[in-house]
């Protein structure tokens, strides 16, 4: 571990904890991996808005990496964006508009565009997406999207992916989680916007440490020789990941943090 360079970790199921929220211990360990010149990146499904609010107290100091790889953005500037193709938005919209039990939210670099739902699931909705529009029909998305993020109350896999994955390859169609499915442009992924980082930043895949709970990080496991899988991930995720840690509620990201820090120091 001592000649990491670099740590990504997705939010949702790993850093965040099952309350939505960072903990102070992982704050802490950050001020140590700064110290030691250990660059720190958010790599999420959430937008780029919600993450800043999780981290609000060192988002001058990291990288975010937001919806699902669509825009990376250091220090308010945008380093990568890639957007769904116009043409087919109207195409898609009426897809996914008619998949039964399933809300749609259309993500833009600055808000999402939610389709008319009930209070309770506006009030769910808006725990990842905190700056968004009501929509009532197409024509009032008015940005480039991003992102289409799908939620099913019950199982996202079961009841939404059956009817979207044949838009893949074309389109980049991921679970992201027990109640979400993401579509984005075809090359839109954490993997590529981690491979992006580490070329720019001229850091190697034996220099990389991430961690991941879920399909969306499926990718950027594989850019990283200390790639961990959270105790509560998805099989796929454990899989493919070379190590483990504990669940985003017994402090898994912290705990490989300390490791890191410890070694590191005696580099």
């Amino acid at each position: 571990m001592k000649n990491v360079k670099m740590v990504v970790s997705d939010m949702d199921g790993t850093l965040l904890n099952s309350n939505h929220n960072v903990s102070s211990r992982f704050f802490e360990l950050f001020k140590q991996l700064q110290q030691q010149q250990i660059q720190f990146v958010a790599a999420s499904g959430r937008p780029y808005y919600s993450i800043v609010e999780k981290l609000d107290s060192i988002k001058n100091h990291i990288i975010i990496v937001a919806e699902n790889g669509g825009l990376v953005i250091k220090n308010d500037k945008v380093l990568l964006s890639n957007i769904i193709n116009p043409n087919r938005l109207s195409e898609l919209y009426h897809l996914v508009t008619n998949i039964a039990n399933t809300f749609p939210i259309f993500c833009t670099k600055d808000r999402a565009f939610i389709l008319r739902a009930s209070d309770e699931k506006i009030k769910t909705f808006s725990e990842y997406y905190s700056i968004y529009t009501i929509i009532d029909s197409f024509e009032e998305i008015t940005d480039d999207v991003i992102k289409i993020a799908l939620y099913h109350a019950s199982n996202s896999e079961s009841y939404i992916f059956p009817h979207v994955k044949h838009l893949k390859p074309e389109l980049n169609v991921v679970v992201s989680g027990n109640h979400w499915v993401d579509i984005s442009d075809a090359i839109t992924n954490k993997g590529h916007a981690l491979s992006f980082l580490q070329n720019n930043l001229n850091i190697k895949s034996s220099e990389t440490m991430v961690f991941g709970d879920y399909n969306n990080d499926l990718e950027m496991l594989k850019c990283a020789d200390y790639s961990y899988a959270m105790a509560n991930a998805h099989q796929d995720v454990k899989a493919v990941a070379n190590y483990e840690t504990e669940t985003n509620d017994d402090f898994g990201v912290e705990k490989v943090l300390e490791h890191l820090i410890s070694e590191s120091g005696n580099n």
